[in-house]
């Protein structure tokens, strides 16, 4: 086999690829938008801001300043109740019954 015929098969191996690599290529985008949509989303923020992403080279740093600096709307946890607060318990458990209260003479 000469050189020129394996840069042939080379090349015809490259131009099959192309199409595979693009796709992979997109699914990868469009999972990562994804994730900061569903980031920006829980944030309390429009989840379109993921969109960001998209700007070549200073994307990720503006998402991840937006992230980072502003204000987040969502209700903390614990005024949200969760977890749900309970007295703590009397330690240790107690099988008697509660004593009578002294009585004032």
């Amino acid at each position: 086999m000469d050189q020129q015929q394996q840069a042939q098969q080379i090349a015809h191996l490259v131009t099959a690829m192309m199409p595979i690599f693009f796709l992979v290529g997109l699914l990868i985008v469009a999972f990562i938008i994804f994730l900061f949509w569903r980031v920006f989303s829980r944030a309390g923020m429009p989840g379109a801001l993921g969109l960001i992403v998209l700007v070549p080279v200073i994307g990720w740093v503006i998402c991840l300043c937006v992230l980072a600096f502003a204000e987040w709307k969502v209700v903390p946890v614990i005024e949200a109740g969760y977890p749900p607060t309970y007295p703590p318990p009397s330690y240790p458990p107690s099988s008697f019954p509660p004593a009578a209260p002294p009585t004032q003479l």
